[in-house]
């Protein structure tokens, strides 16, 4: 015997969505949406920034006046060249010229700034040549000439002395370096033919000492 019951009603449009659901599996967790091209680099980025370059000059005048607007202003100019001087005369090797860099030239700068030398009277030399050739005595042309030849010929003989003690010295300091007897022979006479007051790098040792 069947009891009567009275049933729940349903629609179809729900019946429908619950099988298509059952059909499709459980839901998948929603996903952001990316942006469809790959991300600019670092670079890229700040040239669209700064906007598209400028076109090259296409005449020497244009040139020039661009490399004027971009050339650093007067004054400082004026503070780097002095900072420049300023630092080669102190004998910063990241300042000075090559031929003066190393500590080997630094070695050789001292032992010639120890002592005073007769080369360093070679600018004074050259003035009195010059006055020998203009005076109108030719008594006193004839004894400025024959100093002239006397002092410069001593200077010759102590700019060969210099240059092999002191081509010595520096290789019995730096016995791993190599050391060429001309060019420290030459470096050495030159350093030693300009006045004291006069020379850059200065120097960093008194007259009388032992380097």
């Amino acid at each position: 015997m069947r009891f009567l019951r009275r049933s729940t009603p349903t629609t179809v449009g729900a019946e429908s969505s619950d099988a298509t659901d059952a059909a499709q599996g459980p839901a998948e967790p929603s996903r952001t949406a990316g942006k469809g091209r790959p991300t600019p680099k670092r670079r890229e980025a700040e040239a669209k920034r700064r906007g598209p370059a400028p076109p090259p000059p296409r005449t020497q005048r244009e040139a020039a006046k661009l490399a004027r607007a971009n050339r650093p202003a007067k004054e400082d100019r004026r503070a780097a060249a002095a900072h420049r001087t300023e630092r080669m005369k102190a004998g910063d090797d990241k300042y000075l010229m090559p031929r003066d860099r190393g500590p080997v030239k630094a070695y050789v700068r001292d032992v010639v700034d120890s002592r005073p030398h007769i080369m360093g009277l070679f600018m004074p030399l050259a003035v009195i040549v010059l006055i020998s050739v203009v005076l109108p005595f030719p008594a006193a042309q004839q004894y400025l000439s024959l100093f002239s030849i006397i002092a410069l010929a001593t200077m010759i003989i102590e700019g060969i002395t210099l240059g092999i003690t002191t081509t010595r010295k520096a290789r019995a300091k730096f016995p791993d370096e190599t050391i060429g007897g001309l060019g420290t022979g030459w470096y050495a006479f030159t350093r030693a033919s300009q006045l004291r007051r006069l020379r850059i790098p200065k120097p960093r040792v008194e007259r009388g000492a032992n380097p």
